[in-house]
């Protein structure tokens, strides 16, 4: 991505405070005019001390008046300057402000249209992703600021400069002029020397956020294991690498600065000793003053690039950045497509036929699979550990899209379907359900925003939390993080019996909880059944036992399938898992126990 091409991606952001930005520019204009008046009056007063100097009699009363006028000229000038450059800055900052907060808001709403395969994918994790849009927001403001407040006032205040050299002296402009591309021609070899730093430094920046979240998330598991030493040695060594990457990027702009800015000082040199040869040459129009004139013309001519550096370091940054950032706005094949079809009522008959899905990473987690899930029945999907029973869910919950195979609803493709419309009649509960941050009844009240208090308290009732939401001295405005896994995955389960969908899948639900809160649940959930389509995916077969069906998978296809009872008998992979999960509880112990 080019400059050209980063001001025309930022264009559409800008152009709708079009007015801030014409303010901005008379402003700017305004105070470019003003910063000729020093180079002015400083050649008029030298010429003007100059003259009297050179009288017979020194005439204190015109030289008292001189320094009067200049005096008057000068600070009603800076004055005016001052208020020109606070709107000139509030104006523009103004915009950057807005233009940071559009762009936020964009690539957030962006984010929220994308398929699930998005996040999944490599490069995608959640640190990263958060650097690719924080640093991208930030760095693509800071250009907005760069140009309206920064580089636009000073190459307007360059431009009428040169002009107003050129006009004193066409020789003197030449020199002035020629410096100036001398300089924007090393300027552009620093950026080709800096480029592929500064995208080690980007892709560094990535993995080191991204490094900080694991170890935030992993927190307990670094420590049960006391491997405090190890996580400290990679973010070491990441910082290591971090450090030698800036150091370098450092190490070439140096070089180059010290270079631009002597040829910045040789410009200046040369103006002097030009000017001065003129003038002892009695060169018509030059004089004393106007050695002082060009002088500080050439000042504002090089003061862009005196501050070019720094402006040019940020608009690098913000070239590398804007690709991550505009990257992600720009991903079209990563929005989550969505039908048309929106029925009154949903039954909840899925028909998946030949399906095959592989996930990004290429892990085949589907092999030609093909199931009935019939309506108002409880479909149970049991197997090993990624046999492939939650990416069912997932296809059937339009979160993947199957890469081969059809699957339908009702007879109507998934595809089809409105996933609006979809969604809302599907209630997911995960074995880790996501708790947001904020009260326990702005969380239930996430399943039906529109529920009433009595309805948020009557579903806490059904997932067995209400006893222990009153025990909490903020009740139901408790913060929801605040509670135990146990407790905020039933928060998550009232969830979703306040949304009271006519289809629920149940992945895991009691995973996290205590056997009487997992009795409890079971009872809760067994009468949300009645009537709906349930599939349930779980490793404790009091879970499953009781369904209508059951499906045996391995390695992404269907092995057996049948009514529970049915299937022990065939034997196979069921009866395995079965028997070992009795072996597992002391069945017998238990049994006797009782007796």
């Amino acid at each position: 991505m080019g400059v050209l091409d980063l001001l025309k991606k930022l264009l559409p952001y800008v152009l709708p405070y079009k007015w801030l930005l014409i303010i901005t520019l008379i402003l700017t204009f305004v105070g470019a005019l003003m910063a000729q008046v020093n180079a002015i009056v400083l050649d008029k007063t030298v010429d003007a001390i100059n003259e009297l100097l050179h009288r017979p009699f020194f005439a204190w009363g015109e030289a008292g008046k001189l320094l009067l006028i200049v005096s008057a000229v000068l600070l009603g000038k800076e004055l005016l300057s001052a208020l020109f450059t606070f709107g000139q800055r509030f104006f523009g900052e103004k915009i950057r402000i807005n233009v940071s907060r559009d762009l936020s808001f964009k690539v957030i709403d962006r984010v929220l249209t994308f398929r699930m395969a998005f996040f999944s994918a490599e490069g995608n994790e959640p640190g990263k992703l958060q650097t690719r849009i924080d640093r991208g927001v930030m760095s693509l403001s800071n250009t907005v600021k760069n140009f309206f407040i920064d580089i636009l006032p000073l190459f307007t205040s360059a431009i009428l400069a040169l002009v107003l050299m050129f006009a004193a002296n066409v020789h003197v402009g030449l020199v002035a002029l020629v410096i100036v591309p001398i300089y924007f021609v090393i300027t552009s070899i620093q950026a080709k020397h800096l480029k592929g730093w500064r995208r080690n430094v980007f892709g560094t920046h990535q993995e080191l956020n991204n490094g900080i979240m694991n170890i935030i998330e992993s927190m307990n598991v670094i420590k049960s294991f006391n491997r405090e030493p190890l996580e400290s040695q990679k973010q070491a060594d990441l910082q290591i690498r971090s450090t030698q990457q800036q150091m370098e990027t450092r190490k070439i702009s140096f070089l180059f600065e010290g270079l631009k800015t002597f040829m910045e000082q040789i410009g200046t040199v040369l103006i002097i000793i030009l000017t001065a040869y003129l003038v002892l040459i009695d060169y018509p129009g030059m004089t004393i003053g106007k050695i002082m004139y060009h002088v500080m013309l050439f000042s504002n001519v090089s003061a862009p690039i005196r501050q070019l550096h720094r402006i040019y370091d940020d608009l690098n940054d913000a070239l590398i950045y804007a690709e991550g950032f505009f990257g992600i706005l720009e991903a079209d094949g990563e929005v989550e497509k969505s039908g048309t079809y929106c029925p009154a009522t949903v039954k909840g008959e899925f028909d998946l036929r030949n399906v095959e899905f592989t996930y990004s990473n290429g892990t085949h987690a589907i092999r030609d699979l093909s199931m009935k899930i019939q309506p108002g029945e409880t479909t149970a999907l049991v197997g090993l550990s990624g046999a492939g029973k939650s990416t069912i869910v997932n296809l059937l919950d339009k979160f993947y899209t199957p890469d081969s195979g059809s699957i339908t609803l009702d007879g109507v493709p998934l595809e089809e379907w409105d996933t609006q419309v979809l969604r809302d009649n599907i209630g997911l509960v995960l074995q880790k359900n996501h708790i947001f941050s904020g009260t326990i009844e702005e969380n239930i009240r996430y399943g039906k925003p529109s529920a009433t208090h009595e309805e948020v308290v009557e579903a806490a009732k059904k997932a067995y939390i209400y006893d222990q939401i009153m025990e909490r001295p903020d009740q139901f405005n408790s913060q929801a993080l605040q509670m135990s896994g146990g407790q905020q995955q039933r928060i998550a389960i009232a969830r979703m019996f306040l949304k009271n969908p006519p289809i629920i899948f149940l992945d895991e639900p009691t995973a996290s909880l205590d056997a009487i809160a997992t009795e409890q649940i079971k009872n809760s959930i067994d009468a949300i059944k009645q009537g709906r389509t349930v599939i349930v995916i779980s490793h404790n077969i009091g879970q499953i036992i009781d369904s209508d069906r059951l499906y045996v998978l391995q390695t992404g296809h269907v092995e057996q399938s049948g009514t529970p009872t049915e299937v022990y008998r065939q034997g196979g992979l069921y009866k395995d898992i079965f028997d070992a999960s009795a072996r597992s509880m002391n069945v017998d112990k238990i049994a006797d126990t009782i007796g």
